[in-house]
């Protein structure tokens, strides 16, 4: 490794830092969560089971639970240790729509920038640890100059699996400040929704809760059902955009 490499890392690692310290400041003056065990929360019935145990953990955290959430958020998408669907909901539920949707977009945004750098540094076998070799083989086509609309395209698709693919594109040589605008842009959708249904459990509007739910199940089939033609149409999208 190179001294500019080196110098490099250690500029990446001084702004990583100082954003987990901004996390812990916003945490500390932003919202405290209300509490979970309220009317409306007994009433979720056993479907809400995990997301009341999370929001529990969260909230017993004080002025530091956003803080844990944002980290949580971040780490789902580096080891994916819990469903970004769970999370996402969670959210909303304590923190309602804007800041819930303000933290979930923060938490993603760290992870997805610590899976690029990790895919960045350590290359392809690191890559290969955390993303199933199908997967990898699949859309080995990104690995090489991948433009900035088709990455906010996969990145916008419901059901693409958009955990894995901070370490694809991070071995693809895209610009940081790239990456992070595609990926930040194009998960605020889906984040969203996840929040937005969040907030409506936790606020007793549970008819609006199961409307979002159903929409999102659509769409999500809908991708699931075309999801070969979008495979197809993707890679002829990508052909076009590297022909000279």
């Amino acid at each position: 490794m190179t001294r500019k490499q080196q110098n490099g890392l250690l500029i990446k690692g001084a702004i990583f830092a100082l954003v987990i310290g901004l996390i812990f400041l916003l945490s500390w003056y932003g919202p405290r969560p209300f509490s979970v065990l309220g009317p409306w929360g007994e009433n979720l019935g056993k479907i809400y089971t995990r997301r009341r145990r999370l929001a529990r953990v969260l909230t017993s955290f004080g002025p530091y639970s956003a803080a844990l959430f944002m980290l949580l958020q971040a780490l789902q998408v580096v080891i994916s240790p819990i469903p970004g669907e769970l999370t996402g909901v969670v959210g909303g539920y304590i923190y309602g729509i804007g800041f819930g949707f303000l933290f979930s977009t923060i938490g993603l945004t760290l992870g997805s920038w610590v899976a690029f750098e990790l895919a960045a540094i350590f290359g392809r076998p690191l890559v290969q640890r955390f993303v199933p070799d199908k997967v990898l083989e699949k859309f080995h086509f990104l690995t090489t100059k991948t433009g900035a609309i088709i990455s906010l395209l996969l990145f916008i698709i419901p059901g693409f699996p958009k955990d894995y693919l901070c370490y694809i594109l991070g071995l693809t040589g895209m610009n940081l400040s790239t990456f992070l605008m595609v990926s930040t842009v194009g998960r605020m959708p889906g984040t969203y929704l996840l929040t937005l249904q969040g907030a409506s459990i936790g606020s007793g509007q549970y008819e609006r809760a199961i409307v979002i739910a159903a929409i999102s199940g659509v769409i999500v089939l809908v991708a699931y059902l075309y999801r070969f033609q979008l495979y197809q149409w993707i890679r002829g999208f990508r052909e076009k955009d590297v022909t000279p």
